[in-house]
């Protein structure tokens, strides 16, 4: 098993915006043409609840959350290179952040992910995400899945 290490860092780490670029390109070679309606939800502003996880000190996958409500937090850009793919890396991502959003005093996540995601689904139901109705913009959008864990 590779050394994997998890760092909190801010939207403007170089290695989280290198590894959104690959998330949008991979996103845009899974779906396709669907990306033009779904890319506008994916822009990242200014962030400071981000995780990057490294494996062997390379960049190998991140994930971050902003504010949904005054409860949740919304989980984005959850992200596992291919090739460090197998080594639960989205999984300790996502515990992380999750954990980071309790300490910060909230109480559940959100996120949303499209139906041809089948891995990120399986990740989320496994970590003890359910189902709920699409919510804010992706409730008229028929390929979003959204899920909820209350902390």
């Amino acid at each position: 098993m590779p050394a994997i290490t998890l760092k909190r860092t801010t939207s403007n780490n170089p290695d989280f915006k290198i590894l959104t670029t690959e998330l949008d390109a991979d996103l845009r070679l899974r779906n396709g043409e669907m990306m033009d309606i779904y890319d506008q939800h994916n822009v990242i502003e200014q962030i400071d609840t981000v995780i990057i996880a490294y494996v062997d000190d390379a960049p190998a996958g991140c994930g971050c959350f902003k504010p949904y409500d005054e409860e949740a937090v919304e989980i984005k850009r959850m992200f596992v290179r291919p090739e460090a793919r197998g080594n639960r890396i989205s999984t300790l991502v996502l515990t992380e952040l999750e954990a980071w959003a309790k300490e910060l005093g909230f109480t559940a996540t959100v996120l949303e992910t499209a139906s041809k995601q089948v891995e990120a689904q399986s990740v989320y139901q496994k970590s003890g995400y359910e189902r709920v109705a699409n919510y804010g913009p992706y409730v008229d959008l028929p390929y979003s899945l959204c899920y909820k864990k209350q902390l």
